[in-house]
């Protein structure tokens, strides 16, 4: 029996892993089929496209998925059209919350979404009250070795990064959208790691709240990033 439960254990958490894997799947997908949908579906006229490519490669995404997310961007699969929706509301502490999601069925993730709101500490706000307090931006963030700061802020400026922020060996830097792409390979090419590059929801005023509704907050974004037609949680909490 003991074989047998072990067995089982290790089937639980493979299967766990698998689960987790396809999630992260779905999200390159859905990022990937947003930008072919905005920008066509060559990434060599779509820098956002090249950006979300970049990240399926990174998870080792199978090409065939990757050939899906774009063509249903742009149209080339036919069945039920999907469109991009920006859900607001508030988390725990008054937190500002953005939510973008890529759907077939605008009833049912609406429904979903006000329903995770209701059940974790949140409450769902009409469009327009909260995506005031943010502003769209292209944000890559990456690591930078303090004895690299001088050499990476040069880096940056020269690559026309419009603002930055350097501390505990970790930079987060932000570029108009024509230039995200264009940065993002310049910090590359000089042996930087980046962590994440993308079109973001950046907050005009970020604010900080107490341990206790972090905690809360955390956990409410985290069930909104587990549900599939979700591409993307924002906060307009500090770093």
């Amino acid at each position: 029996m003991s074989g047998h439960s072990k067995w089982a254990g290790i089937k639980h958490k493979k299967a766990a892993v698998d689960a987790k894997r396809a999630n992260v799947f779905t999200k390159i997908a859905n990022n990937i089929t947003v930008a072919a949908r905005r920008g066509g579906g060559d990434p060599n006229f779509n820098p956002s496209l090249r950006t979300a490519l970049d990240a399926g490669r990174a998870a080792n995404m199978p090409k065939d998925n990757v050939e899906r997310a774009i063509k249903r961007g742009t149209g080339e699969l036919g069945g039920a059209a999907v469109e991009e929706l920006l859900y607001e509301g508030f988390g725990p502490g008054n937190v500002a919350i953005l939510i973008e999601a890529l759907t077939d069925n605008r009833n049912r993730t609406s429904a979903d979404i006000r329903t995770l709101f209701t059940k974790n500490g949140g409450r769902f706000a009409d469009g327009g009250g909260v995506a005031y307090q943010f502003t769209q931006r292209g944000v890559i963030r990456a690591e930078v070795p303090e004895s690299e700061t001088d050499r990476f802020e040069e880096l940056i400026i020269e690559g026309n990064a419009e603002d930055y922020r350097l501390g505990d060996s970790h930079a987060v830097v932000f570029a108009a959208p024509v230039d995200l792409h264009i940065l993002k390979e310049a910090i590359e090419a000089a042996k930087f790691t980046i962590e994440s590059a993308g079109m973001e929801w950046v907050p005009n005023t970020p604010i900080e709240i107490d341990d206790e509704s972090l905690e809360k907050v955390a956990a409410l974004v985290g069930v909104f990033e587990d549900y599939d037609d979700v591409t993307n949680v924002f906060t307009n909490l500090a770093e």
